[in-house]
């Protein structure tokens, strides 16, 4: 098999890709190990930056994304029992961000590239990236029960965290950043309509709280609970119990409850691999960099790179020029690293770490007070929690 470009990895990042590239008339081949119903049932994040919403409709995949998805103009910040809303399009000139489910996101995307795109090969699992630093980069890969190659011009490892393309630079290139949090995630499916038609973000002495949604009937909630915690150990009225708790506010507001569908944990670190490109190997998304999820960065950020590598590849072939794609890593890291800035504040400043002190409570309360009192600081956090627009080059 030849084609221009091999993309492993048919999570969002991947699929995007493949669109933008069969947009600019770029032949591309997606290899994905797990099947079809895996890839859209897999729950993952829920909030699209303004940018990220930009290209898919500018793609052609945002039509289901503007009928079904939610709209959201600010979060609220809560805190010592009081309520703080941050109007997003009021302090950055208009942008917001979509709720839609990463799921839908490949689902939309899935037909598509079905449907007008070039090969998407599911249960196709990517064992090798094999010459990468040349110009002549191979996938070797199993699928059908028979190992195959796929000779390519450039390869883009959208294969998460544990995939092979990542492992293909040399270890005496690379340089990795990293930080693990002592606790995580608990989150829950309900079927139940949320408790307030935006995210809320919620600081309380017993650990951080969030309150999301899949759907205008479905909710996604959160809590802070130790690193390991087994999701099981709690039952459904100890979980709305607790969420009960760390809402809580002095006025009439009050938390809706509904049958628990679903329970998880989900662990806190951030990672970030340097460089994202070897020869005419290219990372994109968690295969690069993840973020914990407070600040909602992790899809937007893999979208942010394949849009990057998409118009680097396309003013290459329509200049002759590799300037963009030599500078991709650079381009994409300076994104990459704003986004961990924030994603580490927006932790720090809501999480509450194991035997904190009084000292550090209050510093926390403080500066959400400054982000309630002051519009300069508010403004920062709106800007980044929307996204900043991608660039000429991505940026």
């Amino acid at each position: 098999m030849r084609t221009t470009v091999g993309i492993i990895g048919a999570g969002p990042a991947g699929l995007l890709l493949a669109r933008l590239l069969h947009n600019a008339g770029i032949d591309s081949v997606v290899l994905e190990s797990r099947d079809r119903a895996y890839v859209e049932r897999r729950q993952r994040a829920g909030i699209l930056e303004q940018g990220t919403a930009d290209v898919l409709r500018a793609a052609g995949a945002g039509e289901r994304m503007d009928r079904e998805g939610l709209r959201h103009d600010g979060i609220e910040l809560r805190f010592d029992r009081t309520r703080h809303r941050v109007d997003f399009p009021g302090l950055t000139g208009g942008r917001s961000v979509m709720v839609y489910a990463q799921t839908e996101v490949c689902k939309d995307l899935i037909a598509l590239q079905l449907r007008e795109g070039g090969p998407l090969l599911f249960e196709a699992e990517a064992l090798a990236v094999e010459d990468a630093g040349t110009d002549a980069p191979r996938i070797r890969f199993r699928h059908e029960g028979r190992e195959d190659v796929l000779e390519c011009s450039y390869v883009v490892g959208c294969d998460g965290f544990w995939g092979v393309a990542r492992k293909a630079i040399p270890a005496g290139l690379t340089q990795v950043f990293e930080r693990t949090y002592p606790f995580g995630w608990l989150g829950i499916l309900a079927d139940v309509p949320p408790s307030h038609d935006e995210l809320v973000y919620a600081r309380h002495d017993r650990g951080f709280a969030l309150l999301s949604m899949r759907s205008p009937a479905v909710s996604r909630l959160y809590l802070q609970v130790a690193d390991g915690t087994d999701p099981g150990a709690w039952d459904d009225e100890e979980i709305w119990d607790e969420l009960e708790r760390r809402f809580e506010t002095d006025d009439d507001w009050y938390l809706q409850r509904g049958p628990i569908t679903q329970k998880t944990v989900t662990p806190m670190r951030s990672y970030v691999h340097e460089p994202m490109r070897h020869g005419r190997l290219f990372l994109a998304g968690d295969a690069a960099h993840i973020v914990p999820p407070t600040g909602a960065k992790g899809l937007n950020l893999a979208a942010g790179d394949v849009v990057t590598f998409a118009r680097a590849l396309i003013h290459r072939q329509e200049t002759g020029s590799p300037e963009l794609l030599d500078a991709y890593s650079r381009t994409c890291l300076r994104r990459v690293w704003q986004a961990e800035r924030f994603s580490y504040d927006m932790t720090t400043l809501l999480h509450r770490a194991p035997g904190a002190t009084a000292f550090e409570d209050r510093l926390q309360l403080a500066r959400l007070e400054r982000i309630a009192s002051s519009r300069a600081a508010e403004t920062d956090l709106a800007e980044a929690y929307t996204g900043f627009p991608f660039g000429p080059a991505g940026e």
